[in-house]
């Protein structure tokens, strides 16, 4: 139990594809480290992704957590369920206080706490929409979507972007606002109007995921079919941990990393979607062999 040693060479908080694969390096360089996971991956509510490579036919995001935590394991890292509640700089290094009382040191931290998508405020929009036809993410399954109906819902200040982006996969794309006054320059419209992308001009009141089609409704009343929806709400950084200590981030959040992964505030690393990079697993990953192999070379070697 890691509650039987509080000491560790690294502290890694989060335990999604980037958090594990620090571990998995930094557990087979034989540092002791340990994972306190919150249980809230962002990769867990993956149906099914199919860039991720070497995956030809696709793998859930839930079986990806299992193999990740299984290897881990398997160089002796350990894995807690946990929330680290407080950060704090030391004489050797950081002190954690976490949800369930524990209290952790370790030299060096590796922070992979991701990102929330935030969810349009519609009223029957159910919980499990990451499981049906509403989607976040057009770079991770646009491909998926390919010559279907699409509609991307959100401010019009983040819907066009992405409709734009999604209309290389189809012709059929659709903005479907839900700001109140509808504010479109000149330029957006020209814009809009050579991609050949729908703007219905009124806001979105409801989603009717009930059936295979996705249903906009609006509030005149009118309703639009779609195959899938994507949402352009942006989304949550959870990087106050770092923050708190004086790492830098942009107006979003995401922290600003070095080249190897360091923020501003000494043997403090961030890894995947808390940094100011791609939102892709396959980059989460890349960012933790990096940063563990760093932490690794930075410490004292381990002669057994």
């Amino acid at each position: 139990m890691w509650s039987s040693r509080n000491q560790f060479d690294c502290l890694v908080i989060g335990g999604g594809p980037a958090g594990l694969t620090a571990a998995i390096y930094l557990a087979r360089f034989r540092r002791n480290v340990l994972v306190l996971d919150s249980g809230a991956s962002r990769a867990a509510l993956i149906p099914r992704t199919h860039n991720y490579p070497g995956f030809d036919h696709g793998i859930s995001g839930r079986e990806l957590l299992s193999a990740l935590r299984e290897q881990a394991q398997r160089y002796n890292a350990v894995l807690a369920a946990d929330t680290v509640t407080t950060l704090d700089t030391s004489k050797d290094g950081f002190l954690a206080q976490t949800e369930r009382g524990g209290s952790i040191r370790a030299r060096k931290v590796v922070l992979a706490t991701g990102i929330i998508d935030e969810k349009p405020a519609l009223p029957s929009l159910p919980e499990f929409i990451y499981q049906g036809g509403v989607r976040f993410c057009p770079i991770c399954d646009g491909f998926e979507a390919l010559d279907r109906r699409i509609g991307v819902i959100g401010p019009l200040n983040r819907a066009i972007a992405k409709a734009r982006f999604l209309r290389v996969y189809s012709r059929h794309v659709v903005l479907l606002p839900l700001d109140r006054v509808l504010r479109v320059s000149e330029h957006e419209r020209e814009v809009l109007r050579q991609a050949g992308i729908a703007v219905p001009f009124e806001q979105v009141a409801d989603l009717d995921t009930s059936g295979t089609k996705v249903v906009a409704k609006l509030t005149s009343g009118a309703s639009i079919e779609f195959d899938v929806i994507y949402s352009a709400m942006g989304a949550r950084v959870r990087s106050e941990l770092a923050t708190r200590l004086g790492a830098e981030a942009n107006e979003m959040g995401c922290l600003t990393v070095d080249a190897h992964g360091r923020t501003l505030v000494p043997d403090l690393y961030a890894v995947g979607d808390i940094t100011v990079q791609l939102d892709q697993i396959s980059v989460a990953t890349g960012q933790a062999a990096i940063a563990a192999t760093h932490i690794h070379n930075s410490l004292t070697p381990n002669y057994r």
